[in-house]
């Protein structure tokens, strides 16, 4: 643990900022390399809150050894906005970029980063999902669960109002309920996203409701065709114990387009790897021996 912290205090720091795309205003993490040879674009899962990956994108640079400049941006809405608005937001920011593009999302941010790729195969040349979340768990009851209260405007309502409760209390209670609910493991950064980012009520309704349509989108099969067709420029993840992805699908994917590289992670992690500093070091040294290779 020393030894992460040291590391943490040592490395470059993400810089956060606003832009405006589509008229909304949009939040992102970004450390820029001065050189840079590529560009990664990290793709938050849901609730898409850029405060939790800010371990992960440092980690990454760092080991990218200043070569590449790293964008991390996130903002809720449906899943079909949720795309849209990353697209505009590439084609906006990376307009009179000549770097190659690579796009690196976590849950549902591997769905959304294949989308992004249909619509910009000339921009994209490396997609990389982190334990996806690519179609639903027919078997998983935590995803029946979810879907439940996100299909139920009283349930929502209900959840998103005992959740800001908790983020209105005073700042060292609220802190000291997150700690203990979520464990020890978590780190100081995803301590703070969750009591600074997460526990509004307007926050949660929209996480639930994001969910909503993620599973009514994500009862479709995954597009086979494109991810065969795309299979050389394609790397997923997995866990070993994630009802989210689960070994069933990275099967599946190895039958259906077996080009496409695939991992799976046996360190212990778990679906949430950027809520911890090994997590996040873990995946960002992976996602840059990915990249080294590519590129």
């Amino acid at each position: 643990m020393e030894k992460a912290r040291l590391r943490a205090f040592q490395r470059e720091q993400a810089t956060a900022k606003t832009c405006m795309v589509s008229s909304f205003a949009t939040d992102f993490l970004e450390i820029r390399a001065k050189e840079p040879s590529v560009h990664v674009l990290v793709i938050p899962g849901n609730p898409g809150i850029v405060a939790f990956y800010k371990d992960f994108v440092e980690e990454l640079y760092e080991n990218l050894a200043g070569q590449a400049s790293i964008t991390e941006r996130g903002r809720l809405f449906s899943l079909h906005e949720q795309i849209d608005h990353k697209v505009d937001f590439i084609e906006q920011e990376f307009q009179h970029s000549e770097q190659s593009l690579v796009l690196v999302g976590h849950s549902i941010g591997a769905y959304i980063c294949l989308e992004i790729f249909k619509r910009l195969q000339k921009k994209v040349k490396l997609c990389v999902g982190l334990y996806p979340f690519l179609t639903l768990n027919k078997k998983s009851m935590k995803q029946s669960a979810i879907g439940y209260i996100a299909r139920s405007s009283l349930l929502s309502k209900g959840v998103s109002s005992f959740v800001s409760f908790i983020g209105s209390l005073q700042a060292s209670v609220t802190r000291g309920i997150v700690t203990r609910l979520l464990g020890p493991s978590w780190s100081v950064t995803a301590v703070e996203a969750t009591c600074g980012h997460l526990l509004w009520y307007h926050t949660m309704r929209n996480v639930l409701f994001m969910a909503m349509t993620e599973f009514t989108k994500l009862s479709e099969e995954p597009d086979w065709n494109f991810i065969s067709a795309k299979q050389d420029q394609i790397a997923f993840l997995f866990g070993v114990d994630d009802h989210w992805g689960p070994l069933a699908h990275l099967e599946e994917i190895s039958k259906r387009a077996p080009g496409v590289a695939l991992s799976v992670e046996t360190e212990g992690h778990t679906h949430g790897y950027c809520c911890t500093e090994a997590g996040s070091f873990w995946a960002a040294d992976y996602v840059a021996n990915l990249i080294k290779t590519k590129f």
